[in-house]
Parts: structure tokens; sequence; C-alpha cells
């Protein structure tokens, strides 16, 4: 039977590909100090809504109620086809559509026990009902990192710098986008369309997809004043230019007040990240039509795209948000986050062929496993893989008596580097015959050597 579109299956290669990938996000997450959360697969429907904006909550994957669903839900509302009402009235859970709503939820429900600012990890599987189509998935991977308590914009450059670390280790050249929606939102109010913000930025997000042609069409419809929509096609004909630039051409919007703001909060994470700079991996660009159309963000807003292989669409993103968990009950405390898109990560690692040669490998040493050796000659071969074992070398026996040629033939698919044979003259010299399946050349090490002899390889 097929797996429901959208989601995928990973074999034990994919897997260790998926973890090579984790276990370096991983590594430099904990290496900034942050701790690791997780949190349900599902969420109270209610926590959800209301966070992703118009065309993000029609995306939640919602859960039907137990048992008989139906059997409160007025007749008259299944007859006349209300699916609105039907939705709500039938569901009262969902699986997480990202992993920053749970944990503004988690925060505010155990604010006693956290230590602020709060700084935590959270690697775990999402679900978006959205139209599967490469790098876009149903079900896929998040890795985020938050800092929730400060208003600092130190938190914004040590993200910055995560992304660019991250990404060096993974041989990945990157280009990370940086916009605010202060900037935005002051622009709004210039142009006179503070009511309409929520429709700028979800035009402005399609930028990419569709061009300026395609957003003019969106804010026509979103019915946008002309004056106004000439004003947004201009200030979107700006992201060619560098950001110094950019405020040049600008000036006549500093006069508002929000927008200055984020311009100022702009300045200080470009002078810090120019001054300490990034590795060759990372490129740190202004875009000012880089939106997020995720209502929750208030301040600094990123993506990163890789300019590398054919992937186009983001494979990391993240910002500011003000007054997230106040929607919980927390007012008045700020965070900001950022999260990797392990799924997409590994597609163009996959294509670009960039994960290490010996990543699929998780045996190190394979033990033949001979037919005539009595309990005690096991015995010594049994000794050994333990030794192996307990020196964190991964190794296995073969578990049949088969013919020799089989068990090198076992090796050899599963890429395991070495084959050692200690039968019984081996175990008479004290010695194990090391055979290098990659080069074929053999050679005698004396037992209590081995450990040494492999690990110098």
């Amino acid at each position: 039977m097929p797996i429901p579109k959208g989601t995928r299956d990973f074999g034990p290669s994919q897997t260790l590909k998926r973890k090579y990938i984790l276990n370096t996000i991983t590594q430099v997450f904990e290496s900034y100090g942050f701790l690791p959360l997780e949190t349900p697969a599902m969420e109270n429907l209610e926590t959800l809504t209301g966070k992703y904006g118009e065309e993000g909550d029609q995306l939640i994957f919602k859960i039907l109620n137990n048992g008989d669903f139906l059997k409160d839900v007025d007749q008259k509302i299944i007859d006349n086809r209300e699916l609105a009402k039907l939705s709500s009235a039938i569901t009262g859970k969902a699986l997480r559509y990202d992993l920053t709503v749970p944990f503004a939820r988690f925060v505010s429900e155990h604010r006693h026990e956290i230590t602020f600012p709060f700084r935590r990890y959270q690697i775990q599987n999402v679900w978006r009902a959205d139209r599967p189509q490469r790098g876009r998935y149903r079900e896929f991977l998040q890795c985020d990192a938050d800092i929730i308590g400060t208003n600092s914009l130190v938190s914004e450059i040590e993200l910055i710098k995560i992304f660019d670390t991250v990404f060096n280790r993974l041989n990945l050249q990157v280009v990370i986008k940086i916009n605010n929606r202060k900037v935005l939102s002051g622009f709004a109010k210039a142009i006179q369309a503070e009511d309409k913000f929520t429709d700028l930025t979800i035009a402005i997000d399609k930028m990419d997809k569709v061009g300026l042609e395609g957003v003019e069409k969106e804010l026509i419809q979103r019915g946008f004043e002309q004056n106004s929509i000439q004003a947004i096609l201009q200030f979107l004909s700006l992201k060619e230019l560098s950001y110094q630039e950019f405020k040049t051409q600008c000036e006549k919007y500093l006069e508002e007040e929000e927008f200055k703001l984020g311009i100022e909060e702009l300045d200080a994470v470009f002078n810090t990240i120019t001054s300490s700079g990034l590795s060759e991996s990372s490129v740190l660009e202004f875009d000012p039509t880089l939106a997020r159309g995720l209502n929750y963000y208030t301040g600094a807003i990123f993506e990163v795209k890789c300019n590398e292989g054919s992937l186009t669409s983001s494979i990391c993103g993240g910002g500011r948000y003000d007054n997230l968990t106040g929607i919980f009950g927390l007012p008045g405390v700020s965070g900001v986050g950022i999260s990797f898109g392990a799924d997409r990560i590994y597609d163009i690692l996959l294509e670009l062929n960039k994960f290490p040669e010996s990543n699929d490998r998780s045996t190190r040493v394979l033990l033949v496993n001979f037919s005539g050796l009595g309990q005690s000659e096991f015995m010594e071969n049994f000794q050994l893989l333990e030794s192996l074992r307990k020196a964190d070398i991964p190794s296995e026996i073969y578990p049949d008596s088969a013919k020799l040629k089989k068990q090198f033939e076992y090796a050899d698919k599963k890429g395991i580097p070495f084959v050692a044979v200690m039968g019984g003259n081996e175990i008479t010299e004290g010695v194990v015959n090391m055979k290098n399946m990659q080069t074929g050349e053999q050679e005698k090490v004396k037992l209590p050597q081995v450990i040494d002899w492999l690990k110098a390889r």
C-alpha cells in the first residue's frame, strides 16, 4: 500500500544521512547554550488557529473528535454544508503546524519553572495540509532554536551566527536574507495602508513565486487603492539595491517612527555582523520584499536560501515575536527564533553529493563466523566483539556460519571497511587477520593491539 502523498519513508542509508544533518545542527545549538525541549504532536485547535494568517490556518491538519463526532451537530449545518461551522463542531485538536506556537504555549504554562532569558532548541515533526511538490511536504522535520525573555538584538546576531556555523559545517553556500517587520509596518502607515497590513504582508510574501505583476494583481484583489499599489511596487523594486542604497531611497519614510526604529535595528545587526564577520559559506543580505506571512512576527525576520543546487525555496526561516506568549496569558515577553528545514537541506546535500562518504556506514568491523570453531574459540571471537564495542567501535559478527565469500560480500554491500578473521590458527598465534575491504590488503595484528590499529585508521 502506498503512503500518503507528501510523506516519506526513510531507509537506513537515508536515516543515517538525516542523522548527520541533525547531529550537526544539535551540536551547534548546544554549543550556543540552548537546551532541548519536546511538545506533543497535537495541540488544542484554539492554540494553533489565528497565529499563521488566513492562508496558514487553512493548512492546519485537524483531528476528528473521538466517537460519534456528529451526534451534537445541528442537522441544518450538515444539510446546508456549512463547512466552517461543521469543522469547528467536529474537531477540537490538530497536528502542530510549527514549533514556535507550541513553544510559546509551553513558556506561558511553565513560566515559574523557567530561567529567563530561556534558550531552547526543539527538533520534531510538523504537519501542513499543503499541496505536495519538490521541497514541500505534508510531514516534515523542523529544527528550531529560540531565545525568549529579552529584547536585546544580541539574540538576532547570535541566531545569524548559528545559521553561518551550521552551513559552514555542512559545506553549503547560503544567503541569509534579513528584513524587519517594523520597516514594513512603518511603510504601511506611511502610505495610509495600516489597516491592510496583513494583506500587504501576504501579497509581498508571494513576490518570489509570482513576481511584481502577480503581487500587483494580489493587491488589487485585496482592495488596495491605486496610489498605494504604486507606492508598494516602487518599494519592492528596491530589492536589487544594497542596504545602504535602500536607506537613501527611503529617507522620506524615516519620519514614520516605526519605520525608523526598524532601520535602527537593522543597522545594529548589520554593523555587528560586518565587524565580526561570517564564514566563507554565508552572505548576509537585506531584502525589503521579505515579509514572512506569519502574523506573530514583529521585528527582524530571516530566510536562508542555498546558492547551490536546483532547489530555489527557502531552507530556513525565523524572526522576532514580541507578544506571542500574551495570547496564552503571559504578556510582554519578547522572543526571537529560527528554524532549519531539515528535509530541504537533506534534498540539497543529496543532489550535490555532499554527504560524507563514511556517513552510510554503521558497522566498522565485521567478525567472520567460522563453522569449525568450538565453543571456546567462538567465545574468543565474542570477547573481541565485546572489546570493540566497549571501545566505541561499531562492530558485528555474521550470524550464520556461511561461506567466507558470502560473508565478505555482505561486508562489501554494507560498506563495512574492515573484516576481522580469527579462526583456529589466528587464535593459536594470538593475532587477528584484518582485511581492508577497500584496498583488499590483509594484515595480521596482535590481539591486544586491534583496537589501537583500528583507531589509527
